[in-house]
């Protein structure tokens, strides 16, 4: 099996979050968010490289405050981001090809830079999957009763039992990515996440059970949840 290159997005701005400071860089039990997302992958013998995607404007502060701060000897290099993030992850892609990590079947894991929580102990069965059918994303169950609402009236209840909260990593095949990501460029279509790319075309894409810890840091709110969350695993 190859080893694995992932993309960690990590160039919004983080709006809902307040404040000056990017949501990736806010202090969390002592390090930066986006470090203990890196953690993550730099620890697992099964991922070669590591590529974050950040703000232009960021890359100088990434490079010094994260990466060499923290010693991430499996950043590959740190890549600018895009208007959103579809055009980030693709601009992602483009560097893996012009690095030579463009392999058709080389496992490419798209994880958010706001979610540290993610249990790295899931990465090998993930791996596994995405080897054998080309495409796999982790994902929970949705817990609560989802309705279908417009213009603030409900006008549908889909049956909870189908419905999953898709979370990352989200793993494929580069060949299939890249083919996903050049289709949605031609069609002019945006997502908001990258297996509905792979899905659109009809590419078979596995859901693999993952936790409700792994939650993206969006709001302030979140972070005494990950707080909490990093207290009790510790």
């Amino acid at each position: 099996m190859i080893k694995a290159t992932v993309l960690i997005p990590a160039a919004g701005t983080g709006r809902r979050m307040g404040g000056s400071v990017r949501k990736q860089y806010l202090e969390l039990c002592g390090k930066p968010i986006l470090a203990h997302t890196l953690t993550l992958f730099e620890d697992h013998p099964l991922i070669e490289n590591i590529y974050p995607i950040v703000s232009s404007d960021d890359i100088s502060y990434c490079q010094e405050q994260i990466i060499d701060r923290y010693g991430f000897s499996k950043v590959q290099r740190i890549i600018a981001g895009g208007a959103d993030r579809q055009a980030s992850v693709r601009n992602g892609l483009d560097a893996l090809a012009k690095d030579g990590f463009n392999q058709p079947q080389r496992p490419i894991l798209i994880h958010d830079g706001a979610r540290p929580l993610f249990d790295s102990q899931r990465l090998s069965a993930l791996l596994e999957i995405i080897d054998k059918i080309g495409a796999c994303i982790i994902g929970v169950p949705a817990k609560d009763t989802i309705k279908d609402v417009e213009n603030n009236k409900i006008i549908g209840s889909p049956d909870r039992n189908r419905l999953w909260q898709a979370q990352t990593p989200q793993g494929f095949q580069y060949q299939l990515i890249r083919n996903a990501f050049d289709q949605a460029d031609a069609d002019g279509f945006v997502a908001t996440d990258d297996a509905s790319l792979l899905e659109r075309l009809g590419c078979p894409v596995q859901v693999l059970e993952g936790d409700y810890r792994n939650i993206k840091v969006t709001t302030p709110e979140d972070i005494l949840i990950a707080e909490a969350l990093f207290g009790g695993s510790t």
